[in-house]
């Protein structure tokens, strides 16, 4: 950032990490680079392990999870609709809309139908436990097994009411459901029906399933966060009454299948029934919907740039430079160029626990001063954000260097 109150920042930097003044450079004094590990954070909505996925093929990896390459560049002819990681969480296959498949780490290939003329697109696809095969379903519930994949059936010669949205696969991969946007539910092999929507009129559509880990029932999510339980799987609450801005995408059994976590599009994500901590690494389709969503595709566009004093694009940014470039590029939306300014003056406050992708978050010495505000970063969602840090524009953990200096409230613009 930019700031008029140098030797307050410069102090602030002293204070945090316990250095002299010597060997402090300008630019570490007001967009200071923190030493030591990054850590669990405990601010805002909760940690998040994941992948987030574009139509344009970019994958960006948070928390844990590792980077195994994208299928950005390749100048794909279809939009990507999928994003599925294997088992164990060391790869991920990606699946556009015309059924081609682009695998990464340890997702092997086993077909495609990018060379098939499909009635309909391709909207979902699940893997067999081992990873040696996939079903793509369109959204005609036309079903394409490839690999150790059986086909069961499909609803490719049904008419429905609705489109199908997603598919789940049985524990022991010799059967499956598919899931219509009105919550209709088609039942294979050794899938079993326990029930629908598709009678109910619902406020928003359904977006996904899971089935509980006995294969004796399944809940519903639609994309406001609520929750529909069939079979034995129970009801532990929703996110319905309250959505986040950004739609929900799945839903996350616990291991015990007695909770759940409710998972955004952005990776937010909130628990109930006995889910705790970290759910397991899902790979999510990210596509913008709300101007914060433009705001944190423009900053990923930016990530690897250098951090520069006083940078506002394109060659490099520094922190307050970024926030500002990324909501006036990607969404239209201006406000104050300076950290401190930003806090005060841009759009309205949001509570750490509502924080919503393209939130602006701020650090500063004084949790009731904003003039000591001397850090601002992007929220993406799972407490992770993107910024422009010494190391020059990143992915990192809300919660990196403590909680400390976080700002009581983040900034919606």
């Amino acid at each position: 950032m930019i700031g008029a109150r140098y030797g307050r920042q410069l102090i602030a930097v002293i204070l945090l990490l316990g250095v002299g003044l010597l060997g402090l450079s300008s630019a570490s004094a007001a967009d200071p680079t923190f030493p030591g590990s990054p850590q669990a954070p405990l601010y805002g909505p909760a940690y998040n392990n994941f992948w987030l996925a574009s139509a344009q093929g970019n994958v960006w990896n948070f928390g844990d999870t590792s980077s195994y390459g994208s299928a950005a560049g390749l100048s794909l002819a279809h939009p990507i609709v999928a994003i599925t990681p294997t088992a164990d969480a060391k790869g991920y296959w990606l699946a556009a809309s015309d059924g081609g498949i682009f695998t990464f780490g340890d997702a092997t290939f086993s077909g495609s139908t990018g060379g098939i003329h499909l009635n309909l697109p391709i909207v979902a696809m699940a893997a067999t436990a081992d990873g040696k095969g996939y079903w793509l379903v369109a959204s005609d519930g036309g079903i394409f097994a490839f690999g150790d994949a059986v086909y069961y059936g499909s609803t490719g010669a049904i008419h429905l009411n609705s489109p199908i949205v997603g598919m789940a696969a049985t524990p022991d991969g010799k059967g499956y459901w598919l899931v219509a946007s009105d919550g209709g539910i088609f039942a294979f092999g050794d899938a079993a029906f326990y029930g629908s929507t598709g009678a109910i009129h619902l406020n928003s559509p359904i977006v996904g399933m899971a089935s509980t880990p006995g294969d004796t029932g399944y809940w519903l999510v639609a994309s406001d966060g609520g929750i529909f339980a069939f079979g034995d799987a129970a009801f532990y609450g929703s996110a319905a009454a309250d959505p986040s801005p950004d739609p929900a995408e799945r839903v996350v059994p616990s291991a015990t299948g007695q909770g759940y976590w409710v998972e955004d599009q952005n990776g937010g994500v909130t628990a109930f029934g006995d889910a705790s901590g970290t759910p397991p690494a899902q790979g999510l389709l990210f596509q913008p919907v709300t101007p914060g969503d433009k705001a944190v595709l423009f900053a990923f566009s930016q990530l690897g740039k250098p951090y520069i004093w006083g940078g506002n694009g394109p060659v490099g940014y520094d922190c307050s430079g970024l926030a500002l470039a990324s909501w006036e590029n990607g969404a239209g939306v201006s406000f104050a160029r300076v950290s401190a300014d930003q806090f005060h003056t841009a759009g309205v406050p949001v509570n750490p626990g509502a924080l919503a992708a393209g939130d602006l978050v701020f650090w500063g010495t004084s949790q009731t001063d904003w003039t000591t505000v001397y850090h601002t970063a992007i929220y993406v969602g799972g407490n992770q954000i993107v910024e422009s840090t010494g190391g020059g524009v990143q992915l990192n953990f809300l919660g990196q260097w403590g909680q400390t200096d976080l700002m009581p409230v983040g900034r919606r613009p």
